[in-house]
C-alpha cells in the first residue's frame, strides 16, 4: 500500500478515537484527532498526483474516508443539538445521489470526475466542524460556535449546489 493510501486508511482509523473523545468530552482531543486526520486529505491527494501513485483504492477510498470522518462528526453534533438532523438528511440525500449516479456510469465504463464544487463543499464542511469542536472546547467564546454554524449552512447550500451541478452536468447516465 502506498503512502497516499495509508494516509486515506489512517483517516479512517482515526475516527473510532475521534468519537471516544468527543463522547468523553475531551473536546480538545477530539480537535486534535480530528484536524489531524482532515489534514490527511490534503495531503493524501497531493502526494498521489506529486508522485504519479493516483490508484482506483485511493480514487473510491479517499472521498469515503471524507465521509466517515465528517458524517460521524455530524451525527454527533445532532446528537448534543449543535445542528439539525434535517440537515444530514439533505447531505445524505446527495451523497446517495451522486453515488448512485457514478455507480450506474462505471456499470458502463464511464467514470464520473468530482467537481471543484464538491470539493469546497468538503473543504467547508471540515471547517465548520472544527469550529464546532473548538466552540465545544472554548464555551467562554460563543461566537466560535456562531462561526461554525455560518461555515456550516454554507457548506449545506455547496452540498445543495454541487449536487444540482452534478446532476445537470451528468443528466446523460439517467438514460444509460
Amino acid at each position: 500500500m502506498n503512502l497516499p493510501n495509508k494516509l486515506t486508511m489512517a483517516r479512517i482509523i482515526a475516527v473510532p478515537f475521534f468519537i471516544a473523545a468527543f463522547m468523553l468530552k475531551m473536546y480538545a482531543v477530539a480537535l486534535v484527532i480530528f484536524a489531524l486526520a482532515s489534514l490527511t486529505d490534503l495531503l493524501d491527494g497531493k502526494i498521489a498526483r506529486a508522485r504519479g501513485l493516483v490508484t482506483n483504492f485511493g480514487k473510491i477510498m479517499d472521498p469515503l474516508a471524507d465521509k466517515i470522518l465528517v458524517y460521524s462528526a455530524l451525527c454527533l453534533f445532532i446528537d448534543i443539538r449543535v445542528i439539525a438532523g434535517w440537515t444530514l438528511i439533505i447531505i445524505l440525500a446527495r451523497e446517495f445521489t451522486v453515488a448512485g449516479m457514478r455507480t450506474v456510469a462505471a456499470s458502463e465504463g464511464t467514470v464520473l470526475a468530482a467537481g471543484m464544487s464538491g470539493k469546497i463543499k468538503t473543504v467547508l464542511q471540515m471547517i465548520a466542524v472544527i469550529a464546532f469542536i473548538l466552540g465545544l472546547a472554548v464555551p467562554s467564546q460563543p461566537w466560535i460556535m456562531t462561526v461554525g454554524l455560518v461555515v456550516f449552512y454554507a457548506s449545506l447550500f455547496m452540498t445543495v449546489y454541487s449536487g444540482c451541478e452534478y446532476v445537470l452536468k451528468n443528466k446523460s447516465v439517467f438514460s444509460m
